[in-house]
């Protein structure tokens, strides 16, 4: 199990540990963040890289940062969960990419650039995943009009051949 004494030790970094309906949950400095989850990963057991996300938290009230990135590890062997988070404001939306550590963080690093503008240096083929590449919004995030901004107006429209 993670110990937050152990992990302030080794990182020298504010973390702050917290349970919630038995989710546990690292919160963690964004340039401390590769080396926390490197250590969770070669020290800890966390083997596992089950999801990758982000939410905007513009107007949530009591928000102290705009963006949060969420990291959802997973040890194999003891069954153990851990959500570790880390939070962005604007215009410094970088992170460093996970994918040396989980492969699998390739695909989930790419939607949260497509849907949020978050950048992950380092990232392999840090590119749009889900919406075409002369789409220059970013649509998950709060500020995103829900009708668009009219950038579907040049895309060219696709019709099924009739069967």
């Amino acid at each position: 199990m993670v110990d937050l004494v152990e992990l302030q030790q080794k990182y020298g970094a504010e973390l702050t540990l917290s349970e919630f309906r038995g989710d546990r949950r690292l919160v963690v400095p964004a340039d401390k963040l590769y080396e926390v989850l490197s250590g969770l990963k070669l020290d800890f057991g966390f083997d596992q890289l089950t999801d990758l996300t982000a939410v905007d938290y513009l107007e949530y009230q009591d928000a102290e940062h705009r963006y949060g990135v969420v990291y959802l590890l997973l040890s194999v062997t003891t069954g153990e969960r851990l959500i570790v988070k880390t939070f962005l404001n604007p215009p410094h939306l970088e992170l460093p990419s996970v994918y040396p550590l989980w492969k699998g963080a390739n695909w989930m690093e790419r939607e949260v650039y497509d849907m949020f503008g978050i950048l992950f240096q380092g990232h392999p083929d840090l590119r749009r995943i889900l919406l075409p590449d002369e789409f220059v919004s970013f649509p998950l995030r709060k500020d995103y009009p829900l009708q668009g901004r009219g950038e579907r107006h040049n895309f060219p429209v696709i019709t099924r051949a009739e069967s």
